[in-house]
C-alpha cells in the first residue's frame, strides 16, 4: 500500500489546522459587533456565496436555523435573476467570498447598499469590493490551499466562522437545550431530549388508590392499570405512598389475610419523585440507580400532587437510553 496517501492527507489536514490557528488569532472586535447585529435581528440571516463558499453559505443557514436564529440560503446565480426579492430591508445579508471580487456577488452588494441592508462580509482580501462595501467586516487570513489551487483551507476557515458565528448568537439569545428541543423533535437528538412530561402516563392511566381502600380492591386497580404499582393518596388527593407488585407479592408471603388490611398498611411511604420538566434520559438514570421501574411525576408548583407516572419500558420505547 502507497504511504504517500497517508502523507498527503496529513498535510491537507496540517494546512487547515494553520488555516484555523490564523483565523483564531485574527478575530476582533467586529466579530463581537457581528454576533450583536445578528441576534437582535428581527427578521431573517441570508447567507450567500458562489461556488464552494456557496455550499459552506447553505450549511452555516443550517446551522442559525437549528439554533433559533431564522436563516436561509439564496443562490447567487439566482439572485440577479429576481430572488433579490426574498430580502427585505430589515434583513441581514451575509456574503461569503474567498476573493471578495466574484462578480455574482457585486449586484448583490448593490442592493445591499442601495436598500440600506446590514451587510456583513466574510473575506480574504482587503482590498476588494467585498471587504470595502460590507458594514462589518469578518476577515479570513489568505492562506496556501490544497495543491495551491483546491478550495480547502479557505473554506474550512469560512466554516468554522459561521459556526462561531451561530454558537455565540445561541449563547447571546440564551438558546437553550428545551429550546433546542422545540426545532429538532424527530432524531436521535430529539430523542434525547425528551422531558419526562413528553412521555408520562396521565389522567385515568395513573392507579391512584385512597390509602384507606382495601388490598382486595385495590388489587383491582393494580390489574386494570398494568403499570404493576399504586399510587396512594390521602383525601386531600396528596401523594402518601407508593405500593408495587413486588410489595405485594412478598407481603402475601407473610400475612395471608393482607387482603384485609387498609392500602396504608402495606405502602412505601414517600415515593421517589421526578419533576415533569426533567430530561426523560436523566429519569431512566435515577430508576436505574434505585434499581425501580417506575417514577411518581410532579408538578414544581405543586409538588405533593402527582400528575403522572413515567415507567421504564414508555422510556425505551421512545428510544432513550
Amino acid at each position: 500500500m502507497n504511504k504517500k496517501f497517508l502523507l498527503t492527507a496529513k498535510d491537507v489536514i496540517n494546512l487547515e489546522i494553520k488555516a484555523l490557528q490564523n483565523l483564531k488569532r485574527s478575530l476582533n472586535n467586529s466579530f463581537n459587533e457581528a454576533v450583536f447585529h445578528i441576534a437582535k435581528c428581527q427578521s431573517k440571516i441570508i447567507l450567500c456565496g458562489v461556488g464552494k463558499s456557496g455550499l459552506i453559505a447553505s450549511k452555516i443557514a443550517a446551522t442559525f436555523a437549528s439554533v433559533g436564529t431564522p436563516s436561509f440560503s439564496l443562490s447567487a446565480g439566482e439572485a440577479s435573476h429576481g430572488d433579490l426579492g426574498m430580502v427585505s430591508k430589515k434583513d441581514i445579508l451575509i456574503l461569503i467570498s474567498n476573493s471578495g471580487e466574484t462578480s455574482e456577488l457585486k449586484n448583490i452588494i448593490q442592493y445591499a447598499k442601495r436598500n440600506r441592508i446590514l451587510l456583513i462580509g466574510i473575506v480574504s482580501k482587503k482590498d476588494s469590493i467585498l471587504y470595502k462595501s460590507s458594514d462589518i467586516k469578518l476577515f479570513i487570513p489568505k492562506m496556501a490551499e490544497a495543491e495551491g489551487i483546491i478550495p480547502t483551507a479557505s473554506t474550512t476557515s469560512q466554516l468554522a466562522l459561521g459556526d462561531a458565528l451561530a454558537i455565540a448568537t445561541m449563547k447571546f439569545k440564551k438558546f437553550g437545550k428545551m429550546d433546542f428541543k422545540k426545532l429538532h423533535p424527530a432524531g436521535s437528538l430529539g430523542a434525547q431530549l425528551k422531558t419526562v412530561e413528553d412521555i408520562m402516563i396521565t389522567g385515568k392511566k395513573i392507579p391512584f388508590v385512597s390509602e384507606n381502600l382495601r388490598m382486595y380492591k385495590a388489587l383491582k386497580v393494580l390489574s386494570e392499570k398494568k403499570l404493576g404499582i399504586l399510587i396512594v393518596r390521602d383525601k386531600n388527593k396528596k401523594t402518601c405512598g407508593i405500593i408495587t407488585d413486588g410489595q405485594i407479592r412478598r407481603f402475601s408471603q407473610k400475612k395471608l389475610d393482607f387482603h384485609s388490611l387498609p392500602v396504608k398498611k402495606i405502602m412505601t411511604k414517600k415515593p421517589i419523585y421526578v419533576n415533569k420538566d426533567e430530561l426523560a434520559a436523566k429519569a431512566l438514570s435515577l430508576m436505574n440507580s434505585q434499581k425501580i421501574t417506575s417514577l411518581v411525576v410532579y408538578d414544581k408548583k405543586k409538588p405533593l400532587k402527582t400528575i403522572g407516572v413515567i415507567h421504564v419500558h414508555t422510556i425505551l420505547q421512545s428510544n432513550i437510553s
